[in-house]
């Protein structure tokens, strides 16, 4: 089992950077796929990217692609989400999610989540 725990959202100006940082507890946190969600007030919890356990492959949802990175550090048990050029249709709670599965871009694939960060972009 593993706890994630999110930070690094706040308050942004469109154009802006922020980057999301989850920390995983436990030792095995290289043998999980990674992904960040999102869900915004009113609407479902969508993919925004995943990276696979080394880090080799990653996917992104095309609304984000181009302007988001996703990476990890396995010694430090974090994943990250790197964004920029933000818009206030980024507007959401970020999750950081781990999966037991070799890939899984959808949130019922997933099997771990955390609390979630809020991200506020201000036009």
């Amino acid at each position: 089992q593993v706890q994630l725990v999110e930070s690094g959202g706040g308050l942004v100006q469109a154009g802006g950077s922020l980057r999301l940082s989850c920390a995983a507890s436990g030792r095995t946190f290289s043998t999980y796929l990674m992904g960040w969600f999102r869900q915004a007030p009113g609407k479902e919890r969508e993919f925004v990217a995943a990276l696979s356990r080394s880090g080799s492959r990653t996917y992104y949802a095309g609304s984000v692609k181009g302007r988001f990175t996703i990476s990890r550090d396995n010694a430090k048990n974090t994943v990250y989400l790197q964004m920029n050029s933000l818009k206030p249709e980024d507007t959401a709670v970020y999750y950081c999610a781990a999966g037991l599965r070799d890939w899984a871009i959808t949130p019922n694939e997933y099997d771990y989540w955390g609390q979630g960060t809020q991200v506020t972009v201000s036009s």
